[in-house]
């Protein structure tokens, strides 16, 4: 195995375990955004080659109206690109 295929492999192999630690709650958006991941659908899409689901924050709080929004928005750009 040569040095590009090596770092090409790390590289998946720590987005991956970034995934995994996003699906259990362990890891923020913002934080997969600062590992560099730009759309949080190609995150969806990772997620579910891995078999993942996104953690689900409990719906309640100050914040219930707008995160409901956001989900719907995420449900619509997910139909759009099926």
């Amino acid at each position: 195995m040569d040095d590009a295929t090596r770092q090409q492999k790390a590289f998946t192999t720590g987005r991956e375990t970034l995934i995994r630690d996003y699906a259990a709650g362990d890891v923020s958006w913002k934080a997969l955004r600062e590992a560099g991941f730009e759309d949080y659908v190609t995150v969806l899409a990772h997620l579910g080659e891995l078999g993942l689901r996104p953690p689900v924050a409990p719906m309640d709080g100050p914040n219930v109206e707008s995160r409901g929004r956001g989900r719907a928005i995420l449900r619509e750009a997910l139909r759009a690109r099926t």
